[in-house]
């Protein structure tokens, strides 16, 4: 016996539709912002995976400890195996780490905030791998940031990554030919930089890093149409910022 839906049987359904490969190309093209919610995913994953071995973190409760002080013992250093910069002892991953680490619970949500607003705006524009590869050379802009201005001290978290998205944004209205500061990005934009300088415990380096890296990087990346950029340079772009920027790290760390 044949199930009907409506006009069509079942069976002639189930033969009309596409293969799985293909179903799952069609709905992968129609999710704009599927990488930021992929960097969104791995932070969260990270701060739940974290916060079981060390739930005083995942409730904000941390301490602040510097590299140089004598009394941090190496057991309390590796504890932050995500947060410290050990680049010293050839640690290089943490450079890379330290952006998907988090201070509590309100430290994730403000940046994944941000994270989803400003990849919702820049996703669409540039493309998944291009967002990728800009996201990657500001973290590692806010990495070499911090290894240059505070080299010691516990560092981590997304907001130099974020930091890098909103210069790039801004650089985007630049371009076509909007005043960055008369609309609510440049707003968002300036008062986290006044947060940055005025907040006590709040990495300058590596937001003024992310900053750069994201804008210098951006520059290419968003271009509009009309100044004709080529596809090639829009993707060498990042790269070329991230690995100017891990140099500036492996020679920060060997300082």
């Amino acid at each position: 016996m044949r199930a009907d839906i409506g006009s069509q049987c079942l069976e002639c359904y189930r033969a009309g539709r596409p293969a799985a490969a293909t179903r799952v190309k069609y709905w992968s093209a129609g999710q704009q912002t599927i990488a930021t919610y992929a960097m969104m995913a791995i932070s969260i994953a990270v701060f739940l995976w974290a916060g079981l071995g060390d739930p005083d973190n995942m409730a904000g409760r941390r301490i602040t400890p510097q590299a140089e002080d004598l009394a941090l013992t190496e057991a309390a250093i590796s504890r932050y195996e995500f947060r410290v910069f050990g680049t010293a002892t050839g640690e290089w991953y943490r450079v890379v780490t330290s952006g998907f680490y988090h201070y509590g619970i309100l430290h994730l949500a403000f940046n994944m905030f941000m994270l989803y607003q400003l990849g919702r705006l820049l996703e669409p524009l540039v493309g998944r791998i291009r967002f990728v590869l800009l996201y990657v050379a500001a973290l590692l802009g806010g990495s070499a940031g911090v290894l240059l201005l505070t080299p010691n001290a516990l560092t981590a978290g997304a907001s130099g990554a974020v930091f890098g998205l909103l210069g790039a944004a801004a650089i985007a209205q630049y371009q076509r030919g909007i005043n960055p500061l008369s609309t609510s990005l440049g707003t968002v934009l300036m008062l986290n930089l006044l947060i940055t300088f005025w907040l006590p415990n709040i990495s300058i380096g590596g937001h003024v890093g992310g900053l750069l890296a994201g804008a210098a990087a951006g520059w290419f990346t968003t271009a509009p149409k009309q100044r004709a950029m080529p596809a090639a340079v829009t993707y060498a772009a990042p790269v070329v910022v991230a690995a100017a920027a891990a140099a500036i790290c492996y020679a920060a760390g060997r300082l």
